[in-house]
C-alpha cells in the first residue's frame, strides 16, 4: 500500500478537527467547548474511582486509608474522600453513533436500546438522557429520566433521523468521519459540563476511523496539533467530570484485528513528536477516562455491565502539584490496600501553570 501523505489531504487530514469542522445543527443548542475558569478546580484534581472485583462488579465500603494516589510517582495528601452511589449526583447520556456504522448495524442497535429502556421500566438507576449523532446533525433530549419507558418512546420518535452513511469511501471517507465524530464528542462533553457531579457517557459504536499506521505520514506541525487537540479533549473530560464507555455491539461479526488495533495508542501522549491520529481514537479516550471499551452482540448486557459502575465509586480530591510547564502529562495512579482489586480512574492530566 502506498503512503498516503496528510500534507497533500490538507485540510481533511488537519487535525485541529474542533477549528475545521462546522457546528453540526442539534435537535438541543449545545455549548462550545470552554476552558475552566474555576481557579479552585485549578488548584485541586478530583478523581472519580471505581473499584472492582474479579467478576468486574464494583466494590462498596472501602475508607480513605484504602486507597493511595500517586502524581507523577510521588504519594499524594487526599483532601476530600467520599464514598459514593447511587444516591450522589451522577448522570448517564447514551449516544447513538449513525455515523461510523452501517445503517442496518444502527438500526439493530437502537432496537436493542428499545428493549433494554422497556425492561427497566421505570426504574432506571439514574437518570439517563438520549443522544443520536449523524453525519447531518446531532439529536440530544433536553432532559434526562429514570423512566425508561419515556426514553423508549422518545427515541422511537425520532428513528427517521436515521439515514444511510453517504459519504465518499476510503481515506477522505474516513477522515471526514472522524473528524465529524470528534466534533459531536466535544459538544456533547461540553453540554455534559454544565451539569453537576458524576457523568457517564455511553457511546454505542466501534469507533471511528484511526487513520494511523505505517501508511499514514504526519508532518511534524500536524504531530503538534494532534497533541494540541489530545490535551484539549482530555482536559474538557476531565473537568467536566466525564467518564466515557465505547460500548461495541459487533461482536464477533467485527474483525479481531480491528477492534484491538486502538491498544498501540491506549499509553498517554507525553510529547508531541509521539503523536499519532490514533490516539484520537474513541476507545483510547474511554480508557484514559477511567471507562470501559467492551464488545459484544448483546447491547442490553454492555449497558447493563455499564451500568453498574454508577453503584459504588469514590470521589478523591488532593493538591494539584505546582508546575512551571504548560501541557505536560502527569500521570496518575490510584493503589487500593486489599488483594485481588482493579482500579479504575483517569490515566492523568495535562499541568497548567
Amino acid at each position: 500500500m502506498s503512503a498516503v501523505n496528510c500534507r497533500r489531504l490538507y485540510p481533511l487530514c488537519a487535525v485541529l478537527f474542533l477549528v475545521i469542522l462546522p457546528s453540526l445543527q442539534a435537535q438541543e443548542t449545545l455549548p462550545s467547548p470552554q476552558p475552566s475558569t474555576d481557579s479552585k478546580e485549578q488548584k485541586q484534581i478530583t478523581l472519580d474511582v471505581v473499584v472492582t472485583a474479579g467478576s468486574g462488579s464494583p466494590v462498596a465500603g472501602l475508607t480513605q486509608s484504602d486507597l493511595q494516589v500517586l502524581d507523577n510517582k510521588k504519594p499524594q495528601t487526599i483532601t476530600s474522600f467520599a464514598p459514593l452511589g447511587k444516591e450522589a449526583p451522577a448522570e448517564v447520556l447514551l449516544v447513538l453513533d449513525a455515523i461510523n456504522a452501517p445503517f442496518t448495524a444502527v438500526s439493530s442497535e437502537r432496537d436493542q436500546i428499545l428493549r433494554f429502556l422497556r425492561a427497566q421500566g421505570e426504574h432506571l438507576p439514574v437518570p439517563t438522557s438520549l443522544a443520536v449523532v449523524t453525519d447531518t446533525n446531532i439529536y440530544v433530549q433536553p432532559t434526562s429520566s429514570t423512566d425508561g419507558n419515556a426514553l423508549s418512546s422518545a427515541l422511537e420518535r425520532h428513528a427517521l433521523s436515521l439515514r444511510m452513511l453517504r459519504r465518499s469511501t476510503g481515506f477522505y471517507g474516513a477522515s471526514e468521519r472522524a473528524n465529524l465524530s470528534l466534533h459531536a464528542l466535544t459538544q456533547l462533553a461540553a453540554r455534559e459540563g454544565a451539569r453537576p457531579g458524576r457523568k457517564l457517557i455511553f457511546w454505542i459504536s466501534p469507533g471511528w476511523p484511526l487513520l494511523s499506521g505505517p501508511a499514514v505520514s504526519l508532518t511534524a506541525t500536524q504531530k503538534r496539533q494532534i497533541y494540541a487537540s489530545v490535551v484539549q479533549i482530555t482536559t474538557q473530560l476531565r473537568q467536566n467530570r466525564i467518564t466515557l464507555y465505547a460500548l461495541n455491539a459487533w461482536g464477533a461479526a467485527e474483525s479481531l484485528i480491528r477492534s484491538e488495533y486502538y491498544q498501540g495508542f491506549i499509553k498517554p501522549l507525553v510529547k508531541p513528536y509521539e503523536a499519532e491520529i490514533g490516539n484520537m481514537a474513541l476507545q483510547v479516550f474511554a480508557r484514559q477516562s477511567g471507562g470501559l471499551v467492551v464488545n459484544s452482540n448483546d447491547l442490553g448486557g454492555l449497558l447493563k455491565r455499564a451500568l453498574e459502575d454508577t453503584s459504588a465509586y469514590y470521589e478523591i480530591v488532593y493538591d494539584r502539584p505546582a508546575t512551571e510547564l504548560t501541557d505536560e502529562f502527569h500521570p496518575v495512579e490510584v493503589h487500593v490496600d486489599r488483594p485481588g482489586l482493579t482500579v479504575r480512574t483517569i490515566h492523568g492530566y495535562y499541568s497548567r501553570p
